[in-house]
């Protein structure tokens, strides 16, 4: 059975379904710059409509990559930080739209 909603999949084969914090810090930390160079998170479907990735730099830190073309959002920074990509990356991904999640309304009483 595949993820339900993202799948993480870094360079060397390490793949995560519906990946945590937690584990997408996990996998970020284990990129090097040799042979685990990346990591890419997208919907586990065909065409999906959006993607994040997050990449060694050469002189130190990780580019990270956040592309939704249902929303025309294409955003390109570098950080140093891997508990601070792990915590945007999972924030950006739960605005994410999901085929099959339900959606939470608000009502103002």
């Amino acid at each position: 059975m595949g993820a339900a909603y993202y799948r993480a999949e870094s360079e060397s084969g390490d793949h995560i379904d519906d990946p945590s914090e937690d584990a997408l810090f996990m996998l970020i930390d284990d990129l090097n710059d040799s042979d685990n160079t990346f990591v890419v998170i997208q919907p586990d479907e065909d065409d999906p409509a959006w993607f994040t990735s997050v990449a060694v730099l050469g002189e130190g830190g990780y580019e990270v990559v956040r592309r939704d073309t249902t929303r025309r959002e294409h955003d390109v920074v570098t950080e140093t930080s891997i508990d601070r990509i792990a915590r945007d990356l999972t924030i950006w991904m739960a605005a994410r739209d999901f085929p099959g999640r339900h959606t939470q309304h608000t009502n103002d009483f």
